[in-house]
């Protein structure tokens, strides 16, 4: 069986799989994002606050979907590894994601 978190239903937040035991990952991952994807560039699309298109930028390095293995009914991820929603605005609103699952149950 497969889930499929099919897509993030926002063009600023984004989906990844990542260590997820150190609390600073997190933080070193948000440092490099923000070094790639700066507020002060010279964006053109300005409309919606400094946060938004690099916002955009964000998301789309990572994407918008994930496919995860489902074996004997858990999520087939590595020891360290956990689901990352990742919001790429400083004050992003609620987020909603489809979810399919894929697969026989025996």
């Amino acid at each position: 069986m497969i889930l499929i978190l099919h897509q993030v239903q926002h063009t600023s937040a984004a989906l990844t799989i990542n260590e997820n035991a150190d609390p600073d990952v997190r933080k070193d991952m948000e440092m490099m994002l923000n070094r790639l994807a700066p507020e002060n560039a010279p964006y053109i699309h300005t409309d919606e606050g400094p946060d938004d298109m690099p916002g955009h930028v964000k998301s789309s390095l990572f994407g918008v979907s994930l496919n995860i293995p489902i074996s004997q009914g858990r999520l087939a991820l590595g020891t360290w590894q956990g689901i990352y929603l990742c919001e790429a605005r400083n004050r992003g609103g609620s987020r909603s994601c489809v979810i399919t699952i894929n697969g026989v149950t025996k």
